[in-house]
């Protein structure tokens, strides 16, 4: 399958020509592998975001009020158009990122595992909860979750239906209003899973999509929502997290990460190798959790060295919308100035390029080689900045505290992998990790994929959450709802209001003993 079908490009013709307005700037979406232009998207004002803020805090009550397993069955319904379409969905993850089949598969996945958490996990979650009350049989206490109101989501190019529509899952559950900015550079990925939204019955006001350039619809956004979740750099993120802040509403962004492996002897070094081309080079590295600093114990080096660097010499790049490349494609060719600079630079100041190093034009215009370094040291630019791209960088260490603290020698703590002689001494490691998601004896793809746990940064790789309870009750404000019966606080019983001010603390403290307190 060399190319998407014509079939798949009069489908994204037809989805934005609906409602394109007359004269209406518009912007060209590009498809990565030849550079060619795939179809146009509007591009959208400060004004439509207003406009779609307004519709969906005029429907969002209605919304709220339907119950939780109402709104749960829905996006069950989405989970099943997505298996329904899987093939289309991927060959537009290919066309607007230059992801390979598979990189296109895993975002398919996360968005069948999230809708399958959120929808069946939500009436637990959001049902309201009685707990312990100040004085048993007197005080019934309710904790009640009640939506932020329109939550909007912006987000990136390099995992765009994961990262928008796996982010707007739960806070549309949780029954609030959403309106997403997806990247200029990927806005068919959102908008394509709009449509399967609507037609499995989310309504066209509670879900709304704004392309356009980030200055203005993410800024408008950022002025308008209720709650913000924001998936890129760090920088965006401070300067984001800032403006939530002085507008004093929420804001989760998961960001930057410069992540760490561990490989300690008595690992079978030959599954690591294999394991750790996924690990780096997942969607050519563009992936905030991908690997790009490997600590190797020195009495293993050389042969780690040796034989990951062959792996990836061996893996095979292209453009096919089929299975049988490993590796695609960056995003554009800012992307790859970006990767050839920071491999350039380490050159230069005396890095040793064990495998790859080079741009493969003759592949398409963003195409560049998964590349190996070693020797790299502080000065070079891949030393500590994120590169985003297919390179990592191997540095040799004498042990395990050593790993240990090099690895924990970051601003960012996104993600890490641990790979140790036995499970136990790679979770006794991955608890002492400065990192939001570690994983013992693969990269990066379990943690993440446990839906059920949280995921997110340390240090300067984000706030908050998505994925668990905690990325739906982000979305909610907990409300504590208190019922007196029978005697309420003033004194009972005839007391004197100094008496009862007496015994208060004493029957509180009797109170604290009873089972179950």
């Amino acid at each position: 399958m060399p190319a998407p079908s014509a079939e798949t490009f009069a489908r994204l013709r037809a989805l934005v020509a609906i409602d394109e307005p007359d004269e209406r700037p518009s912007l060209s979406v590009i498809e990565v592998f030849t550079g060619e232009q795939l179809a146009t998207v509007p591009v959208g004002t400060a004004e439509d975001v207003q406009a779609a803020v307004a519709r969906g805090r005029k429907a969002q009550a209605a919304w709220a009020a339907r119950p939780i397993k109402e709104r749960a069955a829905i996006v069950e319904r989405y989970r099943a158009l997505v298996a329904r379409d899987r093939d289309f969905l991927m060959d537009v993850l290919q066309a607007e990122c230059g992801k390979s089949r598979s990189a296109a598969q895993e975002e398919v996945l996360d968005l069948l595992l999230n809708s399958r958490y959120y929808a069946k996990e939500a009436d637990n979650l959001l049902g309201p909860q009685q707990v312990a009350g100040l004085l048993p049989g007197l005080v019934k206490t309710v904790v009640h979750r009640q939506p932020k109101g329109v939550v909007g989501v912006i987000a990136p190019w390099n995992y765009p239906m994961a990262m928008s529509i796996s982010d707007a899952l739960p806070a549309l559950v949780a029954g609030n209003a959403v309106v997403v900015k997806p990247d200029s550079n990927t806005p068919f990925c959102t908008l394509v899973n709009a449509e399967l939204l609507y037609e499995a019955g989310i309504p066209r006001d509670i879900f709304a999509v704004v392309t356009g350039p980030g200055s203005v619809v993410g800024n408008e956004i950022a002025d308008s929502v209720d709650f913000l979740m924001f998936t890129g750099s760090s920088n965006t993120g401070r300067k984001l997290a800032e403006h939530a802040g002085r507008r004093l509403i929420g804001i989760s962004a998961e960001l930057g990460g410069k992540n760490p492996m561990i490989v300690l002897e008595g690992t079978n070094i030959d599954k690591v190798a294999k394991a750790a081309t996924r690990a780096c080079f997942a969607n050519a590295g563009q992936l905030c959790i991908s690997i790009e600093r490997i600590y190797v114990q020195d009495s293993i080096a050389d042969e780690f060295i040796k034989k990951f660097g062959d792996k990836v010499k061996d893996m095979k790049l292209g453009s096919t919308y089929d299975y049988k490349t490993d590796m695609g494609s960056l995003i554009s060719e800012d992307q790859l100035k970006t990767v050839a600079d920071h491999v350039e630079d380490a050159k230069i100041k005396g890095a040793t390029v064990i495998a790859g190093g080079k741009a493969r034009p003759d592949l398409g215009p963003s195409f560049f080689e998964p590349t190996v370094l070693t020797d790299v040291t502080e000065d070079m630019i891949c030393a500590r900045n994120e590169t985003f791209g297919p390179l990592v960088s191997i540095y040799r260490v004498s042990g395990v505290d050593e790993a240990i603290e090099r690895a924990n020698d970051s601003e960012y703590g996104l993600n890490a992998s641990v790979w140790a002689a036995s499970d136990s001494e790679g979770e006794a490691i991955a608890t002492q990790l400065h990192s939001g998601t570690v994983n013992i004896n693969e990269g990066y793809g379990p943690a993440y994929g446990s839906t059920a746990a949280p995921m997110g940064g340390m240090g300067i790789s984000g706030i908050g959450r998505r994925h668990g309870p905690e990325g739906i009750l982000k979305y909610t404000e907990p409300q504590t709802v208190a019922t007196t019966r029978v005697l309420n606080l003033d004194p009972p019983f005839g007391l004197s209001n100094e008496v009862w001010q007496q015994l208060i603390t004493p029957l509180v403290q009797t109170v604290q003993r009873l089972p179950g307190r």
